[in-house]
C-alpha cells in the first residue's frame, strides 16, 4: 500500500500560509490561522482529559453540524494525539448513548441546539461548544505551539460510524493515513492547488466529507468551503459565494439539485470537479451539462477496503474496472464468478453465475479495522481477504455493475436478483424520482417490492406503469415488482442511504398506497388484504 502522510503533517506545511484556508457563512480564516485555532484546541482537549483515567489517546465525541469548530476540533486532535468520534445527530436517545458508549468518548462536545439529545452514560462529560468552560479553555491555549504528538500513518485519529442501513452502526478506525492519502491522491488527481476552494457540505461526521472534502482541501491547500448542513436551493449560490471549484457528494443531492428550477446561467460558476459516490448515472450526465463541470462517480466505502472510479473508457452505469486484487466471487463457493453475458436487449443472461461479491484478495487496502468489534472485523476479514458485502457483476473487459448488498438479494423461483438492476430499469419512468427495491417473504422465496417516489405530484398509472415495464427488455419477469408502494420519501440515513429494513419490515402494512401486481396491470392493494412480512422461519 502507497505511503501516506500524517494529518498533522498536512497541517503543519499550512503553518504560516495567509492564504484563505477556511470559508464559512461567518467568515474567512488564512490556513496560518486555521493551524493555530487547531493548536489551541489540541492543548485545550489535552487539559480537559488529562486527568481522566483511562488506556491510550483520549476519544472526544462531537455532536454538531459542519462548523469552524469541527474543523479546529479535527485538526486539533490530529496535533495532540487524540481520537474525535463524529456522532451523528439524526440519532436519538439510547441509540446515541450507545454510539457514545461503544466509541469509548470521555467527553462529548456538542453544539447547544444538539444537547437535548444526548442522554449519556455517568462519568462521560457534555460541553457546549460556545459554552463557557469549552471557550474559556480555549482563549486559555490561545497562542499554543503547534507542536504535534508523535504520530504515525497508522495511528488511530477518527472514529467514524457506518451509515447503520442494515443494523446498528459499526465505529470504523480511521488512520492518519486513511485520512490523509485520499487527500493528496484525490488532490494530485485533480490537479488542486492553493487558487482552489473545496466546497463540503456533505456532514463531517461521515467519512465521504472528511476524506474526499476536508483533507482534500488540506491536502492541496486549497481553501475549505463549509456549509452546516447540505441545502438543494442553497448549492449554486454557495458555490458561486465561496468561489468553489471542487465539491464532494454521497448518495442523492445531485438529485436534490438537479430537482430546483433550472436558470439560463447556471453553467456560469466557478466548479470544475465533483467528485463522489452512489450517484445515479443520469444524474451524473444531467448535473455536468446543467452546471457545466466534470462530475467523477467512485466507489467506496467508510471501511476503505476496496475503491475504483470511473475512467472516460467505462461504460454507462458501470463503476469502472476491476482492479488490481478486486475479484467478484460466488458467495456459496469463494470462485471467481463468470463474465457477465448481455442479450442484444442489454438484458443479464447469466445472473446467477456472474453475480457475486466485490472482495479484495489481496487483502484489507485502508481498512484498519472496527473499534473494539473483533467479531465484525472478522466478518470483513475472512482467509485474508476483505469482503465488502456489495454485490456485481463484470463484463468480458473487467467494468463492474453494482447489483445491490449482500442483503440486498432477492430470490425468486430459485433464482438470485440483484435489486440495483431492478432500480436501475424504474428510474426510467419519467413520473419515478427514486426508488428502492428490496424483498417482502412470499409463500415461497422472495416477493420482489419496490417504493417509488413520484417526480411530481401525481404517481404513474397503475395500467400505464405495468405497460412500462414490460416494455422494457432488460427486465427480466421474475424481476418485475409484485408489490408497488407510492411515498412522498424513502427513509434514509444523514448522509442521504436509504434504509431499506425500514421499507422491509413494513412489507405492504404502511401507511401508503400499495399496488399488487394481478396479471398484466397492478391494482391497489385493500386494507384486508395489507400484512407485514412474516419471518422466514413461520412461512
Amino acid at each position: 500500500m502507497t505511503a501516506a502522510p500524517t494529518v498533522a503533517e498536512l497541517l503543519l506545511a499550512r503553518a504560516g500560509r495567509r492564504d484563505p484556508g477556511l470559508k464559512t457563512h461567518d467568515g474567512t480564516w488564512t490556513w496560518d490561522e486555521v493551524v493555530a485555532a487547531s493548536a489551541a484546541r489540541g492543548a485545550a482537549v489535552r487539559e480537559l482529559l488529562r486527568t481522566r483515567p483511562g488506556d491510550g489517546p483520549p476519544h472526544v465525541g462531537i455532536l454538531a453540524d459542519n462548523s469552524p469548530e469541527f474543523a479546529f476540533l479535527l485538526g486539533g486532535c490530529a496535533l495532540s494525539g487524540s481520537v474525535l468520534v463524529g456522532l451523528n445527530p439524526t440519532r436519538r436517545g439510547p441509540a446515541l448513548a450507545r454510539d457514545v458508549r461503544v466509541s469509548d468518548c470521555r467527553v462529548v462536545l456538542t453544539q447547544t441546539s444538539y444537547r437535548p439529545l444526548l442522554d449519556v452514560d455517568p462519568g462521560v462529560d457534555v460541553l457546549d461548544l460556545d459554552g463557557p468552560e469549552w471557550t474559556r479553555l480555549v482563549s486559555a491555549h490561545a497562542g499554543a505551539p503547534a507542536e504535534p504528538a508523535a504520530a504515525s500513518p497508522d495511528d488511530l485519529l477518527m472514529l467514524i460510524f457506518t451509515s447503520g442501513t442494515s443494523g446498528d452502526p459499526k465505529p470504523v478506525r480511521c488512520t492518519h493515513g486513511k485520512i490523509a492519502f485520499p487527500g493528496r491522491m484525490l488532490a494530485d488527481r485533480f490537479g488542486l492547488s492553493t487558487t482552489d476552494t473545496a466546497y463540503v457540505a456533505m456532514p463531517m461526521f461521515h467519512s465521504n466529507a472528511v476524506m474526499a472534502g476536508w483533507a482534500v482541501g488540506l491536502a492541496a491547500g486549497a481553501a475549505v468551503a463549509l456549509r452546516d448542513r447540505f441545502s438543494a436551493s442553497g448549492f449554486l449560490s454557495d458555490v458561486r459565494r465561496f468561489g468553489a471549484t471542487y465539491a464532494d457528494y454521497v448518495g442523492t443531492p445531485l438529485s436534490y439539485v438537479l430537482a430546483t428550477p433550472p436558470r439560463p446561467d447556471d453553467a456560469d460558476n466557478p466548479l470544475r470537479i465533483v467528485y463522489g459516490n452512489e450517484g445515479a448515472e443520469a444524474d451524473l450526465v444531467a448535473f455536468a451539462e446543467r452546471f457545466g463541470c466534470r462530475v467523477v462517480d467512485a466507489y467506496g466505502s467508510t471501511e476503505g477496503g476496496i475503491g475504483f472510479a470511473r475512467t472516460p473508457d467505462t461504460p454507462p452505469g458501470s463503476l469502472g474496472r476491476l482492479g488490481d486484487g478486486v475479484h467478484i466471487l460466488d458467495p456459496d463457493t469463494g470462485e471467481p464468478c463468470e463474465a457477465a453475458e448481455f442479450g442484444p436487449d442489454g438484458q443479464l443472461r447469466n445472473a446467477d453465475a456472474a453475480i457475486g461479491e466485490l472482495v479484495n484478495v489481496s487483502g484489507a487496502g485502508w481498512f484498519a479495522g472496527y473499534y473494539n468489534d473483533p467479531a465484525a472485523d472478522a466478518d470483513r476479514i475472512r482467509d485474508g481477504r476483505y469482503h465488502t458485502g456489495d454485490l456485481a457483476y463484470a463484463d468480458a473487459d473487467g467494468f463492474v455493475y453494482f447489483a445491490g448488498r449482500t442483503a440486498d438479494w432477492v430470490r425468486v423461483d430459485g433464482e438470485n436478483l440483484g435489486t440495483a438492476p431492478i432500480e436501475r430499469v424504474l428510474v426510467r419512468h419519467p413520473a419515478i424520482a427514486e426508488t428502492a427495491v428490496y424483498a417482502v417473504p412470499g409463500r415461497v422465496g422472495d416477493d420482489v417490492m419496490a417504493a417509488i417516489v413520484p417526480a411530481g405530484r401525481a404517481a404513474p398509472d397503475p395500467d400505464e406503469f405495468a405497460r412500462f415495464l414490460d416494455r422494457q427488455d432488460d427486465l427480466g419477469p421474475k424481476q418485475r415488482p409484485r408489490y408497488v408502494r407510492v411515498t412522498a420519501e424513502l427513509p434514509r440515513t444523514a448522509t442521504f442511504k436509504v434504509v431499506k429494513r425500514r421499507l422491509a419490515a413494513d412489507g405492504t402494512a404502511c401507511g401508503d398506497t400499495v399496488w399488487e401486481r394481478t396479471g398484466a396491470t397492478y391494482r391497489p392493494l385493500a386494507e384486508p388484504d395489507r400484512h407485514a412480512p412474516v419471518s422466514r422461519q413461520a412461512r
